[in-house]
């Protein structure tokens, strides 16, 4: 197989899915951008349908299900945008969408109703002048973090441009780029990619978005060595997600697999209410559980921040256990296996 597989028909002939599942698939694909890479197709086992590859990239049918609370625009990028492009919601940082492009398309992406192939050309020349102006005009923005889409589908050439533009900003120090390239097309991770990302003073940061430890193939280690090499601060993203990672021994697998690589274990995000991807969530409970049970099986090095984006567009929050609680006498901890020992006596009052 050497190239992107974007139809459904595309992905029966791969033997992706069974050919009569097409006509079903068909609307699907007519609503939610479809593209599944070599490298990724490489990885799915077609024979099993729990498969936690193919379960994050392959389309259903059950994404045509609404579910309560679910939203177009769940994280609330739009309430934030003070010009297109632009994502200001914490003063010290902000979102500039280069791309609303991706190499592949994941079935939970929380912003599946703007990314697709008619994002590519992500903005126009004058657009992408007003964005620039914008963080030209807010000293306070201290990091800039590259997002769509996946801004690495851009050629070395546009990317280059873009960062030498955002370095010419005397008070933007950090660049961060979230993307899924290196698992999801690790050769297009080249030389001369990560070049055009380190070609200013910036501090480069790279967001590698990964939810399973079989994504980090030795092309992929071979792209993250590559990034790295160039002076990245590699960071992962992970979303929780039902049937993909939803147990310890998983998630502990994974972040292991992150440091070893040199990864640090940054996010693991509660999965968004965007539409149709209700077959995904997990409850806050059930994440909290399993954050308590990392915790209490693996390295202090494989603990993400388990984090919550509050829907509605109120910003991002830890939205891990209460490790220390009040019980009316004092405060009490709670350790990772679920004893409770007191630490601290309340004082009495005077």
């Amino acid at each position: 197989m050497s190239r992107v597989l974007h139809t459904t028909a595309d992905l029966a002939r791969a033997g992706l899915v069974e050919a009569d599942a097409i006509d079903a698939l068909e609307a699907v694909a007519a609503r939610y951008a479809i593209a599944v890479t070599p490298a990724v197709a490489a990885l799915i086992n077609p024979t099993d349908p729990s498969d936690p590859i193919g379960l994050q990239y392959l389309p259903s049918p059950e994404e045509l299900i609404s579910a309560p609370g679910e939203q177009a625009d769940p994280t609330g990028d739009q309430i934030h945008a003070p010009v297109k492009g632009i994502v200001h919601r914490y003063p010290d940082r902000l979102l500039l969408t280069a791309t609303y492009a991706c190499a592949v398309y994941c079935r939970f992406c929380f912003r599946r109703e703007v990314v697709g192939p008619g994002g590519a050309g992500g903005l126009t020349p004058a657009e992408l002048d007003g964005a620039l102006a914008y963080i030209a005009g807010h000293p306070e923005v201290w990091e800039v973090i590259l997002t769509g889409g996946d801004p690495l589908v851009l050629s070395p050439r546009r990317i280059a441009d873009l960062v030498r533009r955002l370095s010419d900003i005397p008070h933007v120090k950090i660049l961060r780029v979230h993307t899924r390239l290196p698992v999801a097309d690790p050769e297009k991770v080249s030389e001369a990619l990560v070049g055009a990302l380190s070609v200013s003073r910036l501090t480069l940061a790279v967001g590698v978005h990964v939810n399973h430890a079989r994504e980090l193939t030795p092309a992929a280690d071979a792209a993250l060595a590559r990034l790295a090499g160039a002076g990245a601060l590699l960071l992962s993203q992970t979303v929780l997600l039902r049937g993909v990672n939803d147990r310890v021994e998983v998630l502990g697998d994974l972040m292991r697999a992150l440091v070893e690589r040199g990864v640090r274990p940054y996010y693991l995000h509660h999965p968004d209410p965007a539409p149709g991807t209700a077959r995904f969530r997990v409850s806050l409970a059930e994440g909290q559980a399993l954050v308590r049970g990392l915790r209490g099986r693996y390295s202090g090095l494989c603990q993400p921040t388990y984090v919550l984006d509050i829907p509605g567009g109120f910003g991002k929050v830890p939205a891990g256990p209460a490790w220390i609680e009040s019980d009316g006498a004092g405060l009490t901890a709670t350790d990772p296996w679920g004893g409770r020992h007191p630490v601290e006596a309340e004082e009495p009052e005077a």
